[in-house]
């Protein structure tokens, strides 16, 4: 089922989410579900705040952004279920992106963060998993992994840009944003 996704303005984008326990309710079809609203929105990853949800449960899948002339490309089958994720060390030079968020609609910004990352978490099965990631994919874990912990993107660029984007910031939480996908807006 295709689930609306919360955009910028509602305070629970901005709370730190919960863990969750193997018996969560219906967890299997949660997931399904994500993945499936993610896809409809062209999406590469979503955290569950960003379906109303506030809990540690994020999904990725990243195929849709490998380049198909690089066999050895990191986000060739790159999907993954992340329950309780805790990054334990990030490193490396920090690099700059274009980043956008299902969350923020139409607004992409320059955002820097570190060039990899190593993370413990729970599959949707609840089997523990320790990882390392580099790259793209780190930067997509640590993107959703922000959602988690009540963090946007938009918090990593400098305040003049975060000025320059406000109008834009308003129109979204005022719902005057178009989106492809559905979404939901917080009334006051």
């Amino acid at each position: 089922m295709i689930l609306p996704i919360y955009v910028y303005g509602w305070p629970l984008l901005r709370r730190k989410s919960e863990d969750i326990t193997p018996d969560y309710p219906n967890l299997q079809q949660l997931v399904a579900d994500m993945f499936e609203t993610m896809y409809n929105a062209d999406g590469v990853g979503l955290a569950a705040p960003q379906i109303g949800l506030s809990i540690r449960l994020i999904v990725i899948d990243g195929t849709a952004m490998a380049k198909d002339d690089h066999p050895e490309d990191l986000l060739n089958g790159f999907k993954k279920t992340l329950v309780n994720p805790v990054i334990k060390a990030r490193g490396g030079d920090a690099w700059a992106d274009n980043e956008g968020c299902l969350s923020l609609p139409k607004v992409r910004e320059m955002v820097k963060r570190p060039q990899w990352i190593d993370i413990d978490y729970f599959d949707e099965y609840f089997q523990p998993h320790s990882e390392h990631y580099d790259g793209v994919p780190a930067r997509i874990i640590q993107h959703e992994y922000d959602h988690l912990e009540g963090s946007l993107f938009i918090d990593k660029i400098s305040p003049l840009r975060r000025k320059l984007i406000a109008g834009k910031l308003t129109a979204i939480s005022k719902g005057k944003v178009e989106s492809n996908y559905k979404i939901k807006i917080f009334k006051k």
